[in-house]
């Protein structure tokens, strides 16, 4: 039995390692081959054995599953193929008991078209108060209102039978919300105030920078002819002024929890924002709590590259008195084990595209998750990442369940690779994912049996004995979690060395093995030493204290 952890309530969001929960691929408790809410309280003394914080759940509501459940057609309820709200309330209970908060998703740009209002504003016809929630307009001479492109492919307006149109930034499924409507702002309070009373710590708020529109609609530039998808500076969907002002009402909801025996309910930014002085607009003291670091993501795996975006990051963020928060995967981005095995110019090539070297990229994967985990800030886990998964580029193209499929006309084959089941036990799948013997909603691959948790247990350098390891001396050593660095630069430029109080940090991504700085204690390697020297591709965790 796992026991009962007690942390510090204040601020604990400022440090936490948060482990990523896709619901459909995380376990399957009934057998239908989509994994629940039963499912993942089976595995919650996994997640606390494992050593993180909290859990972020991704969309649990509602719906018909058209985009992954980002299309939610009641955001007060749980998707039935994921179970009750009985069966979350215990989820939520059961994982305070264990130590873990828990995050949801809230998904405020856009609902499905199988949304109630959405559903009556088609049927209310032009003019009326149900469409003004909504983006509905006449076209221009036939054509759609503007030149917006839409994020999976094609364009972003779509034309229903009375000849109006209907905005929606994503997948035609997904219409989106009219944030400059009084009833849709107080909409989204009552469902921040639902969740916050049934318990949760706090929300990852989905496309965070794209709520508010310029409701003039002019278009977007041409890029080689086609309009942009670019969110350059004065976008007319992304990173609109607007979007503050909703934050800072949410921030201000969050805050009359504040002092709660809970502890504070926070949130968590997606915004893909670039540089990062525009993200740190979102997280300053009256805006959401933190933000993702999507710039180490993309970053390549070179020292210079990666310590710039590490320096921009921390310094744009502390300027606001808000913490880093690093991320290696998600479930929108090629796996990172196998974004590590390519040449750098193709490390986000899509699936299948280009060759990888998963050995490679495994070995960089441990390197990178030491790294991570040792810098200033909170940190991300994405399910699987701990078993060192790769991304699954052979699925067959007709299980593919990402919209991008369809919407790229068979260009794309979009996001399910990351999306996979992850494996559990045994030797073949489905690996323990839910009971019986058939295959999950994505098919695992048949070589998986070796990166299963049960088969990496009992393994002291296994790749999730790593993580555990790395876990546990994060929260045990005072100088791991929210703080500074101070960069070493007496190292080898291709090797990122930095001190944190008496922790120190050394990654080598040169060619050639270096040598450990003297009078230091060896605290975890992410490969072993070669002659008491630092092989490339590694990082060592040093104590220097005497």
């Amino acid at each position: 039995m796992t026991e009962t952890v007690t942390r510090p309530a204040d601020d604990w969001w400022r440090s936490a390692v948060v482990y990523q929960v896709y619901p459909r691929s995380f376990a399957d408790a009934d057998g239908d081959g989509t994994g629940d809410l039963n499912g993942i309280r089976a595995r919650l003394p996994y997640l606390a054995e494992l050593g993180v914080d909290a859990i972020w759940i991704s969309p649990w509501y509602p719906s018909p599953l058209l985009d992954g459940g980002y299309d939610v057609s009641d955001y007060r309820d749980i998707n039935p193929e994921f179970g009750t709200l009985a069966d979350a309330d215990a989820l939520i209970t059961e994982a305070h008991a264990l130590g873990l908060r828990i995050l949801i998703d809230l998904v405020p740009n856009h609902c499905s078209w199988e949304h109630p209002w959405f559903k009556a504003a088609l049927e209310a016809g032009k003019g009326s108060p149900e469409r003004d929630l909504f983006w509905f307009r006449d076209g221009v001479d036939g054509q759609p209102p503007t030149n917006w492109p839409a994020a999976f492919g094609g364009g972003a307006w779509q034309q229903i039978d009375d000849g109006q149109w209907y905005l929606h930034m994503f997948d035609i499924s997904q219409p989106d919300w009219n944030w400059d409507h009084p009833k849709v702002i107080e909409e989204f309070d009552s469902i921040l105030r639902f969740w916050f009373d049934r318990g949760i710590d706090g929300f990852r708020i989905d496309v965070a920078d794209s709520m508010a529109k310029d409701a003039t609609l002019p278009d977007v530039p041409l890029r080689d002819g086609q309009p942009t998808r670019e969110k350059y500076v004065g976008n007319p969907f992304y990173d609109q002024p607007g979007v503050h002002t909703i934050h800072q009402r949410w921030r201000a909801i969050a805050d009359e929890y504040a002092d709660s025996p809970q502890g504070p309910r926070v949130f968590v930014a997606e915004a893909w924002l670039s540089p990062p002085e525009r993200l740190a607009q979102y997280v300053r003291p009256n805006e959401l709590h933190s933000a993702f670091n999507f710039d180490a993501l993309r970053a390549s795996w070179d020292a210079k590259d990666l310590r710039a975006v590490i320096d921009r990051s921390t310094g744009s963020l502390w300027a606001v008195g808000a913490p880093a928060t690093w991320v290696l995967s998600n479930h929108d981005t090629i796996r990172h084990r196998t974004r590590y095995g390519r040449a750098l110019e193709d490390a986000l090539a899509g699936a299948g595209v280009v060759p990888t070297d998963l050995a490679l990229g495994l070995r960089r994967a441990r390197a990178a998750a030491l790294l991570e985990l040792a810098l200033p800030g909170g940190a991300y886990i994405y399910q699987g990442d701990e078993l060192g998964l790769p991304e699954v580029e052979d699925l067959p193209e007709e299980v593919l369940d990402d919209p991008t499929w369809e919407r790229s006309g068979h260009t794309s084959r979009g996001r399910d690779g990351c999306r996979v089941p992850i494996p559990w036990e045994g030797a073949e799948p489905p690996y323990g994912f839910g009971p019986g013997e058939g295959q999950p909603w994505l098919p695992q691959p048949a070589d998986w049996a070796p990166l299963t948790a049960a088969a990496q247990s009992g393994d002291s350098d296994s790749h999730l004995n790593l993580y555990k390891a790395a876990l546990k001396i994060r929260r045990e050593h005072p100088d791991l979690g929210e703080g500074r660095l101070s960069w070493d630069d007496e190292s080898p430029a291709e090797v990122l060395a930095f001190t944190r109080g008496n922790f120190r940090c050394l990654t080598n991504l040169g060619s050639s093995p270096v040598a450990l700085p003297v009078g230091t204690e060896v605290l975890l390697t992410s490969s072993p030493l070669v002659d008491d020297q630092l092989p490339t591709d590694t990082t060592v965790w040093l104590n220097t204290a005497e």
